[in-house]
């Protein structure tokens, strides 16, 4: 009786063992930023299983997770220039799987997508963009050629894959390259400072003349003036008045017609320094 007993004790162990195994192969979760893709006995299922908890065939069916969420990769494209010079670029790719491609990129492309997919048609776009650009062209529009790399390569691509962004990280040339990029850019700097000291002094010279101009024309309104007012001069000295009287002094002993303006104080001290 006790090794019958016994006996039953292990097999409903062994039953509640196997159930739970069942269980829990029946049953599977998605953690957020995946979705499943459900596979029998070799056959895929068409349609993906969402994030959280579900129930599947025990033993016979399995959850493959495939991540959704934006990743970020690293590569390196080296390219050449329309002046045949290396140009070495580092990149820096944004991609994300679609919902929609889950289960096609897992049945028809075999390890990281990124890899079969992503990184040989940037690196084949980007060496197209810049076989349009000269070495010099290439460093100083380094934005427009990223925008043309990522119009192409989202073509290439197509809509199995998303490629959010390329980011070029940095951009290689040749020592020689460089020194003579940098020659180049220093005697434009210094051909741009001397065409704007020329255009300074041009301007200064045109003011000078322009104020000459003014200068003789308000010479000649104040002739014509004089000519057709004589009363200005009149009004032009008592604008210029300090307020002391006068004294009008004939200027000739033999009778002439000059005279002399004389103010009284002045004419007070020639009269003491005459007693």
């Amino acid at each position: 009786m006790r090794a019958q007993t016994i006996a039953k004790l292990i097999g409903v162990a062994i039953l509640l063992f196997v159930l739970l195994i069942a269980i829990a192969s029946g049953s599977y979760v998605v953690q957020p930023g995946f979705r499943g893709v459900e596979v029998t006995l070799g056959k895929v299922s068409p349609v993906f299983k969402p994030e959280g908890f579900g129930l599947k065939k025990p033993f016979i069916t399995t959850i493959v997770p495939v991540l959704i969420r934006q990743q970020t990769r690293e590569i390196h494209a080296p390219c050449y220039s329309a002046d045949l010079q290396q140009v070495n670029m580092e990149l820096r790719v944004l991609y994300r799987i679609p919902e929609s491609s889950v289960v096609t990129i897992y049945q028809n492309y075999a390890g990281d997508p990124f890899d079969s997919l992503i990184a040989p048609r940037v690196q084949e776009a980007l060496k197209e963009v810049t076989a349009m650009q000269s070495a010099e062209q290439i460093v100083k529009n380094r934005e427009e050629i990223k925008t043309k790399a990522v119009a192409s390569a989202r073509l290439k691509v197509g809509t199995i894959l998303v490629v959010e962004d390329v980011v070029i990280q940095n951009i290689d040339l040749t020592k020689e390259l460089e020194t003579a990029i940098e020659a180049k850019m220093v005697q434009e700097q210094e051909a741009a400072k001397a065409k704007f000291t020329q255009q300074k002094a041009q301007i200064e010279a045109d003011t000078v003349v322009i104020k000459a101009k003014g200068d003789a024309e308000s010479i000649r309104i104040r002739g014509e003036a004089l000519k057709q007012t004589p009363a200005f001069i009149d009004l032009q000295i008592v604008e210029k008045w300090d307020g002391k009287a006068p004294l009008v002094v004939n200027g000739s002993s033999t009778g002439g017609s000059a005279n002399i303006l004389l103010p009284l104080a002045d004419l007070e001290k020639q009269r003491a320094n005459s007693r």
